[in-house]
């Protein structure tokens, strides 16, 4: 299946010891997926092109193309508000957006803070309101030793019932570098929640610093 790097060039932590300068990340079938382009400094634009380009027909009715442009601007801002290392959509051609992936490092946590016992702690302290408890795991993975969380909540968090989202992060500690690292799928798509937690987990794998 072919791949293609999603990449963000720009490190975009505070803290001036860092030694890495870019999040690469290997999207599989990469043109089921949009990358947001986090460096535009006109994202209304950008989306409405992008919306253009999914769309194959020239006669894609004009409400589903806005509509798309509004559903990648709202992630795009996500991404942004997070300062998010990269973040890709996973939107197949004329279709809408199934899920978001978004890259972004841990802030303000001290150096002695960075193992994974105080992640999980962190973690299993999470009040939610969630469908079933968390599912949280230890892995392995390329980059360093990582807690994956899958979680069912909610989409309006002051509530404990209505819409579910379904989502599995990684918390990664990097082996060669002082920071955490949050790797994070999102979706709605409840029926496709077991291939898309898989699919999680081939992009955690996959991710870089360099």
């Amino acid at each position: 299946m072919p791949q293609t790097p999603l990449t963000h060039t720009e490190h975009t932590a505070d803290t001036a010891s860092a030694d890495w300068h870019q999040c690469r990340v290997t999207l599989p079938a990469p043109h089921n997926w949009l990358v947001l382009d986090l460096t535009t400094e006109r994202p209304e634009e950008w989306a409405r092109a992008a919306a253009d380009e999914h769309f194959t027909a020239d006669d894609a009715p004009v409400d589903r193309r806005k509509a798309f442009a509004e559903d990648v601007l709202w992630y795009w801002a996500v991404a942004a508000r997070q300062k998010a290392l990269c973040a890709a959509v996973l939107a197949p051609q004329d279709g809408g957006v199934a899920a978001f992936y978004c890259v972004r490092e841990l802030g303000g946590i001290p150096a002695e803070s960075l193992r994974l016992d105080a992640l999980r702690a962190e973690a299993e302290a999470a009040k939610g309101p969630f469908f079933r408890p968390p599912e949280i795991t230890e892995v392995e993975l390329p980059l360093g030793a990582a807690l994956r969380v899958h979680r069912l909540e909610p989409t309006d968090p002051e509530a404990d019932s209505g819409n579910a989202l379904e989502g599995v992060a990684h918390y990664v500690l990097p082996r060669a570098h002082s920071t955490a690292l949050e790797c994070r799928l999102l979706w709605q798509a409840m029926g496709l929640g077991e291939e898309l937690a898989k699919v999680a987990d081939e992009l955690a794998t996959s991710v870089r610093l360099v």
